[in-house]
């Protein structure tokens, strides 16, 4: 049986399905400054910590996190392309970007097809899919991809500060550190903190019942 089925009104498929892409209350209508924060010096050291130079920009309306959270992945990997192109290939409509299989694709199509689709489907993640999520992001990020995650609901970062998407949204995972117990999330929709730290279990209870490109 095909596990994809209808989820929401706003999204086209599935348990990967990206939902509404709703704006943070922060966010302005245009794309926030870059910025872009150079790896560990030590990468062979799988406990260091080691964050992606990215090109970071903010998503610039309420349906381009899709399009906003790929193209950070895809300028950490020296691509250079607006959110408009990569939204017309990942198929985004004003339902937003319909599944991370539809990220997988894109990203592999630029990079050189190293990506791969990870679906949680629990509800909430399992101690097992926990640790995969870590390997995943070590060697994605390792490697100099960062991960592309669809998630949904509430959870709060290490500053303590809450993260909302109750109708979905898509973010990238830019770096991790102590072992990847804590990973570094890049969020399109909050350019007033533009990257912040989460703890490896609260992003992937984020990603439940959907999944990531790494």
């Amino acid at each position: 049986m095909n596990p994809i089925v209808q989820k929401s009104g706003l999204s086209v498929v599935g348990l990967l399905v990206a939902g509404g892409c709703a704006l943070g209350p922060a966010v302005a209508a245009q794309a926030a400054p870059t910025q872009a924060v150079p790896a560990s010096a030590n990468q062979n050291d799988r406990h260091a910590e080691r964050i992606l130079g990215v090109d970071y920009q903010a998503q610039p309306n309420f349906y381009y996190c899709g399009p906003a959270a790929t193209r950070i992945a895809l300028s950490a990997q020296g691509k250079a392309l607006s959110q408009d192109e990569v939204a017309r290939l990942l198929g985004t409509t004003e339902a937003g970007t319909p599944s991370a299989l539809d990220t997988t694709r894109v990203l592999n199509e630029l990079t050189g097809g190293k990506y791969r689709t990870t679906e949680i489907r629990d509800s909430v993640a399992r101690p097992d899919q926990v640790e995969q999520l870590r390997r995943d992001v070590l060697a994605a990020v390792d490697a100099g991809r960062p991960v592309v995650a669809n998630i949904k609901g509430t959870t709060v970062d290490t500053d303590g500060n809450p993260h909302s998407y109750e109708g979905g949204h898509y973010l990238t995972l830019v770096g991790y550190r102590d072992g990847g117990d804590t990973i570094r999330v890049a969020d399109p929709a909050d350019p007033a903190l533009g990257e912040y730290w989460m703890s490896l279990p609260k992003v992937a209870n984020w990603i439940a019942e959907r999944g990531y490109s790494s």
